[in-house]
């Protein structure tokens, strides 16, 4: 349950990363096959719709125009992806309770990720920020959907 909550951190980032790192993983097979949401991930339209949706974002997100991550929309788009991406990560038949830890962990991250990126555009600006964001949010969804999970 450890990568569900991790990558529901990383969701409170950027929605649609989990999405395109599960599509990356899916597509490598190192996802679990017992597992439906891994295997929707796995078809070649749903993973490259992923990739595509966490580029824009990430594109996106540099834009003066970007909204915060906090509002209804943001929230609702990462309690969703969040969601998917916890029970898809979660060991057999606990997806639910994966699905709840990710959204947790990616609500409560939105609020702290976005206070520390404020504080971060202040001094480095918004462009600047952005990409450091994305590096290291990009690298810990991968390594996350990657990982190898933990024995029961």
């Amino acid at each position: 349950m450890l990568r569900s909550f991790l990558m529901g951190l990383v969701a409170g980032q950027r929605a649609m990363t989990p999405l395109a790192a599960l599509a990356g993983a899916a597509r490598r097979g190192t996802l679990p096959e017992d597992n439906p949401p891994a295997r929707l991930m796995a078809l070649p339209l749903i993973s490259a719709g992923g990739v595509a949706m966490g580029a824009a974002e990430m594109a996106g997100d540099k834009m003066t125009t970007a909204p915060d991550r906090t509002v209804f929309l943001g929230l609702l788009a990462r309690t969703i992806t969040s969601g998917f991406a916890g029970a898809t990560l979660a060991p057999p038949k606990r997806q639910l309770a994966g699905a709840a830890i990710g959204i947790g962990a990616a609500i409560a991250s939105s609020y702290a990720g976005l206070a520390a990126r404020k504080w971060a555009m202040r001094r480095w600006g918004q462009t600047a920020t952005g990409f450091v964001e994305d590096a290291i949010v990009f690298t810990a969804a991968n390594m996350i959907a990657n990982a190898k999970p933990a024995k029961s």
